[in-house]
């Protein structure tokens, strides 16, 4: 069951009640096409965040130990740029999906739920391993954006 426990399940289950979402009748193009754009932004970010962390030899597997602490490139702007691309891809299917604007309630849901599974231990065992270099980290870097 360890394997439900993971950010792109909650992505899924997040996407999923996205679908169920009323939808407007009229189909406005311009909001598809930010939809796609936010799609294609997040998935950016996934990519490049988790190339970053491969070339610093350190998992991207939730609950594991880092064995290295990402400070440049995307990470310079964001402690998080996987989650905040999982927030983009949300919100750029509900664009897509031509969502009524309550369904956008989900995005900041799903933000509090990846923060309060994820994050929050992510955070504490890098302050463990990385001490006083991690701290002044979160002091010049959001942890969102």
């Amino acid at each position: 069951m360890k394997w439900i426990d993971l950010p792109p399940v909650w992505l899924f289950g997040f996407l999923l009640l996205g679908a169920t979402m009323p939808r407007g009748a009229e189909i406005f193009y311009e909001q598809a096409l930010m939809g796609v754009c936010l799609i294609l932004a997040g998935l950016a970010f996934i990519l490049i965040a988790v190339i970053q962390m491969r070339r610093h030899k350190t998992t991207i597997i939730p609950h594991r130990d880092p064995d290295a602490m990402v400070t440049t490139g995307m990470f310079s702007q964001t402690r998080n740029p996987i989650y905040l691309g999982d927030a983009f891809v949300l919100t750029g299917f509900l664009f897509y999906w031509q969502s009524h604007l309550p369904a956008l309630i989900l995005v900041p849901a799903f933000m509090w739920v990846i923060t309060v599974r994820f994050i929050k231990a992510e955070e504490a065992r890098l302050q463990q391993a990385f001490g006083e270099a991690f701290t002044q980290y979160c002091e010049t870097t959001r942890r969102w954006l």
